[in-house]
């Protein structure tokens, strides 16, 4: 990549330099905000674990949630339908959760062996995001019932019709995630992002096995690392910058959340559910990676593989591969989520030609087998 500056704290560095030149009476929040960004940006720029979540509010009760999925070697992912009353298992360990699903629900299954998002029919939206540093149990939490990450998204939805409800049941904090590593024994540290179709939104962290919980509509965009009280420090700096002026245009973890917080508080608003998806869609597509781009000395840095939409009002599941020319949706809507009821698959890698509704190309299969 060409620039003036060999890495992202050189440019931070040069921005601080004119900041402290620029400073007024209120100079106090630029101050804290720069602590904030020259402590962390060091240790979050250009990682390879890209993948960015947003939160479009239109009219008449339209959310949509917009998610890329980032990462350095391809993660083959599958969307399964399960239907409403079956019982499952956070785990195969002794003890572990377990619950039988109120809701039906549509699963985006990574490696065909754990949930990485997904949506339920009463339209509560569920994202896994990686974050660096996340540590979900410590002395206190060992001896809870385990949960295996592969499962923890699909606890969520299976039993929560809002985020009210999810966040109560992550604060009554009987659980233990645990899970696989995966792609060579990358451990999986993630936060997740939750949203209802009210609007309502949490962002799920740990920290030393330590649950926060951040509650609030306007969380409209998260990324990666560092974890939400830091970003929040560094996209207050760049919005008293001036925001479209100086939006910042890497595509580290806290540009793209600064840049996609932007964009999906000032597009403009509809009630249209297309409309509203391709707006939706041209937000999380401005903070993706380039497909097989790459940067100078950081050979891992990550490509987005695919990105979804949400739809929590009219309960469509879309999902749009890179590599393919069509977006497809699932309407939960059409599904049949009885209890009985088969679960049904669509192979995303046949999904070359798919465009539009693909409840038709859904098929009987057995449930996924869990990485526990």
């Amino acid at each position: 990549m060409n620039t003036p500056f060999k890495s992202e704290t050189d440019r931070i560095d040069a921005l601080t330099k004119v900041e402290t030149q620029e400073r007024t009476t209120d100079g106090w929040l630029y101050v804290i905000a720069l602590a904030a960004i020259l402590a962390i940006v060091a240790a979050v720029s250009f990682r390879a674990d890209a993948c960015t979540r947003i939160v479009y509010q239109g009219n008449d009760s339209l959310y949509i949630v917009g998610r890329s999925l980032d990462w350095r070697t391809p993660i083959p992912t599958n969307l399964y339908v399960y239907p409403r009353g079956m019982h499952k298992l956070g785990d195969n360990k002794p003890g572990a959760v377990e619950w039988t699903s109120k809701y039906g629900a549509v699963y985006a299954v990574g490696y065909d062996g754990g949930v990485t998002e997904g949506m339920n029919e009463k339209g509560l939206s569920v994202n896994g995001l990686f974050c660096k540093g996340t540590v979900y149990g410590n002395a206190n939490t060992e001896n809870l019932p385990p949960i295996s990450l592969a499962m923890f998204p699909a606890w969520i939805l299976d039993l929560c019709a809002d985020t009210h409800e999810a966040v109560e049941l992550l604060k009554a904090r009987n659980f233990n995630i645990g899970g696989a590593t995966f792609d060579g024994g990358t451990v999986s540290a993630l936060h997740w992002g939750i949203t209802d179709a009210n609007g309502n939104s949490a962002i799920v962290e740990f920290d030393k096995g330590v649950i926060t919980i951040h509650e609030g509509r306007d969380l409209v965009a998260m990324t990666n690392d560092p974890q939400w009280n830091d970003m929040q420090a560094i996209i207050a700096y760049w919005e008293k910058k001036g925001g479209q002026h100086t939006l910042p245009g890497t595509v580290s973890s806290p540009d793209r959340c600064t840049r996609a917080k932007y964009f999906v508080t000032n597009v403009e608003k509809t009630s249209d559910a297309d409309v509203g998806a391709s707006i939706a869609r041209s937000v999380v597509q401005n903070a993706s990676v380039p497909y097989l781009y790459s940067v100078e000395g950081e050979p891992n840095l990550s490509s987005t593989q695919w990105r979804s939409l949400s739809n929590l009002r009219d309960k469509r599941y879309y999902f749009d591969v890179v590599t393919n020319s069509g977006l497809f949706y699932i309407d939960l809507n059409k599904c049949d989520l009885r209890e009985g009821k088969p679960v049904m698959k669509i192979d995303v890698a046949k999904s070359q030609l798919y465009v539009g509704e693909a409840n038709n190309h859904l098929f009987k299969t057995a449930p996924f087998t869990p990485m526990y």
